[in-house]
């Protein structure tokens, strides 16, 4: 029987329960056992593919977190239960420190001991939210307090103002099966509060052993103004649990007291759910109020006396008095910061007043460069399929030039531009508009990205300050609850999506437009590719395309890409493409064209036109290799700094584990990797074979299409093309193939 079972339940919320898999696999325990109470097909592919030990429990997808816990602690086998929530995570090492402290416990509570046994371990945690990363709880000092000896809940009832999570505390599996009857319910605050209510002897463990993760509330279903009533009968019932205790009632009322008061402060409701709450809450706090209790000083004191008045009307003149006061100070602070700033551009609230134009579309792409990405697929569908809706690009003065001729544009911070943005129906865009841009009620946003995520995004990059740089992550979270759409190209992307940019747009799981011309393509575009670019017929092509490096000032060649061209020999031409984000600083490039053999391709657009051109692709963290592996041609990924990139940039999954060909850490691998000839052997093509399964999983060549229909012609899901089955796709012709 092992020692301690750690039940993980729940859905694979944002995807956070691959990482908490991970963690619990890079770190086993011997006397641990991992239960997988695995709600939805999601959660449950994730968990299969884990540790063979581990036991996964499949549960509907309905299922909610009470019963999911019910089903985890049956199949469990150990003497203590842990139940972590699958979007939470635990420290590296938690399990054994769990363990071993839960096994002295048990030592010290055997037959003949002189301590009595322990039902409940408390532990301390760290609290992770969309803003900010493993934050100190303010347990850790209460914990320290009451020291590691076990004790009676009646001598210890200020352990009852922890923070109310399972997570945080360990259960005796005999202790739980006793009292799961109370402790089986979707009320998790209560269910942890009633453990210790029900528990006879508790012991704490001052040492962080959980992350609590709060997701963003504007990620989750709204919830209703009447469910704030279940606060009140949550406390009113473990009020009765402590009604003869004497110490706890006095404890779990003050928190009642306090949580009451705050949420009706906080919480916008409408005016007759906020009467009944306050009414309800009056009832509750006179009905319950220990004897010989005391208000707290101060403003505080004069809340709690008002709500067992039962004074609404009193409460509320008294909230308006003190908001008045706090707006009157803000005004004073704010003042001077106001003082000299002009208003927003008049033209453009001007244009916010009239109506929005149902025939306009507003397209950018890569802040501002130019026709490109998928809103180009996307503008290109939709003069096919939407000829009535019109078109206008958003292009910085120095790429104007570069536009197609006739396009229709606007220049940043022109009066065109903002009176554009303002009147369009549509705005579309592989990154983001600027925070100035309003969001119409009846605009609609497309967040079309541009690449699957191998490297952290959003909100996530707050753990990697060498990528966030000093992003404004409020100011993010503000331009991502205008979104109405988010196009993905596969699982992956889209949940990493919901998790990296949480907020309530939809997904549309329709494949990358930009990724439509892989298929679409015939073997005169290959060829065609081929020429302009200047590619000798019968000749190799390899593109080596590195992605950029947050603790890089700019870009170099990673390889001496001179002596990699001579050792590949005269049939193999190397096209070169530094990441856009160096514009103009491929200079290292200047000087290597040696007989044609290498080409700096950083310049050239569409980059779907280099994939179609090359027959294989060198590359090592970048998005390419997703959009590439569409082709079915060879990768090989050049990673001589993985751990270096894993640990600044932060990544979603291990990419050494998970490759779509060939892996070299050297030159010299690389080089051995092409003059063997292993770059295309049956080994590389398994590998490609299980990341295309994985990562195009939505591409088929008919994603502009889906997105276009669904977005802008507003047809209903199931009158768009299916997804065509990986295995019935053909991908444009090789080079190969297409001179043959």
């Amino acid at each position: 029987m092992p020692q301690l079972s750690v039940i993980v339940y729940g859905p694979n919320a944002q995807g956070h329960l691959t990482e908490l898999l991970d963690s619990l696999e890079a770190h086993p325990h011997s006397d641990a056992e991992v239960i997988v109470a695995a709600v939805g097909d999601w959660a449950r592919e994730a968990a299969a593919g884990h540790a063979p030990e581990t036991v996964v429990v499949p549960l509907p997808e309905d299922t909610g977190d009470a019963a999911a816990r019910a089903a985890g602690a049956a199949r469990a086998t150990g003497r203590w239960l842990h139940f972590v929530h699958a979007k939470d995570s635990l420290p590296a090492g938690a399990a054994r420190l769990i363990a071993e402290r839960t096994a002295e416990l048990d030592a010290e509570g055997t037959p003949g001991a002189t301590r009595a046994a322990v039902d409940v371990l408390l532990l301390d945690h760290v609290s992770t939210t969309w803003q900010t990363a493993a934050s100190p709880s303010r347990d850790g000092r209460l914990l320290a307090a009451v020291g590691r000896e076990g004790l009676p809940v009646d001598e210890s009832a200020d352990l009852l103002r922890l923070t109310p999570m399972l997570g945080n505390r360990a259960l005796r599996a005999d202790f739980w099966r006793a009292h799961d009857e109370h402790l089986t319910t979707d009320d998790e605050p209560y269910a942890a509060q009633a453990a210790l209510l029900h528990a006879g002897h508790v012991a704490c463990l001052n040492q962080v052993a959980y992350e609590h993760r709060e997701l963003r509330p504007e990620s989750l279903p709204p919830r209703a103004p009447e469910d704030r009533f279940a606060l009140i009968e949550r406390y009113e019932s473990l009020l009765a649990l402590a009604k003869d205790r004497r110490a706890a009632r006095a404890v779990v009322y003050d928190l009642m007291m306090r949580d009451l008061v705050r949420t009706f402060a906080g919480e916008n409701l409408p005016d007759a759910v906020a009467r009944e709450f306050f009414r309800r809450a009056s009832l509750a706090a006179v009905r319950w109020r220990p004897e010989h209790h005391e208000r707290p000083a101060g403003v505080e004191g004069v809340r709690h006396a008002l709500l067992e008045e039962g004074a609404y009307t009193k409460y509320r003149a008294f909230q308006a008095a003190n908001r008045t006061r706090r707006a009157a100070k803000k005004a004073v602070r704010t003042r001077k910061k106001q003082v000299g700033a002009k208003l927003r551009d008049q033209q453009y609230h001007r244009a916010l007043s009239r109506p929005v134009d149902p025939n306009l579309a507003v397209f950018a792409a890569y802040w501002e460069r130019g026709v490109a990405c998928n809103p180009a697929a996307i503008a290109a569908k939709l003069r096919e399929l939407a000829p009535h809706i019109h078109p206008v690009w958003v292009v910085s003065k120095s790429n104007e030039a570069l536009l197609p001729p006739g396009t229709d544009h606007v220049i940043p911070g022109t009066r065109r531009y903002w009176e554009t943005l303002a009147t369009a129906k549509y705005l579309t865009n592989n990154v983001n508009f600027p925070n100035a841009v309003v969001k119409r009620p009846d605009a609609i946003h497309l967040q079309t990205h541009h690449g699957t995520p191998l490297k952290r995004m959003g909100l996530d990059q707050m753990e990697h300050p060498a990528a966030a740089k000093g992003l404004d992550f409020d100011a993010l979270l503000g331009r991502i609850d205008k979104w109405d759409y988010s196009v993905s190209a596969n699982g992956h992307s889209t949940r990493m999506w919901e998790r990296a940019y949480p907020a309530r747009y939809t997904s549309l799981d329709y494949g990358y437009p930009r990724n439509d011309v892989f298929y679409s393509a015939t073997a005169a575009d290959v060829r065609a590719a081929r020429e302009r670019l200047g590619i000798p017929r019968g000749k190799t092509a390899v593109l080596y395309a590195p992605t950029h490096r947050d603790y890089e000032a700019g870009f170099t060649p990673r390889l001496d890409l001179a002596e990699l061209a001579d050792r590949l020999g005269d049939n193999t031409v190397l096209l070169v493409r530094a990441h856009y984000f160096y514009g103009g600083a491929a200079s290292p490039l200047t000087g290597l064209r040696r007989s044609g053999r290498i080409i700096d391709v950083s310049s050239y657009d569409p980059v779907e036109e280099l994939c179609l051109a090359a027959d294989a692709l060198v590359t090592d963290y970048s998005s390419i290799m997703f959009d590439y592996a569409n082709l079915d041609r060879p990768i090989v990924i050049y990673a001589d700094d993985w751990e270096t990139y894993r640990t600044t940039r932060g990544v979603y999954f291990d990419l050494m584990a998970e490759h779509p060909g060939q892996v070299a850490r050297t030159q010299e691998e690389l080089t051995e990797i092409f003059v063997s000839g292993s770059w295309r052997d049956d080994s590389a093509a398994k590998a490609r074979a299980a990341f295309r399964r994985r990562f195009c999983e939505y591409d088929d060549g008919r994603a502009a299409e889906r997105v276009v229909r669904r977005v802008f012609l507003g047809e209903p899901e199931e009158a768009l093309p299916p997804v065509i089955p990986l295995e019935e796709r053909t991908p444009a012709p090789t080079p190969e193939e297409a001179s043959a």
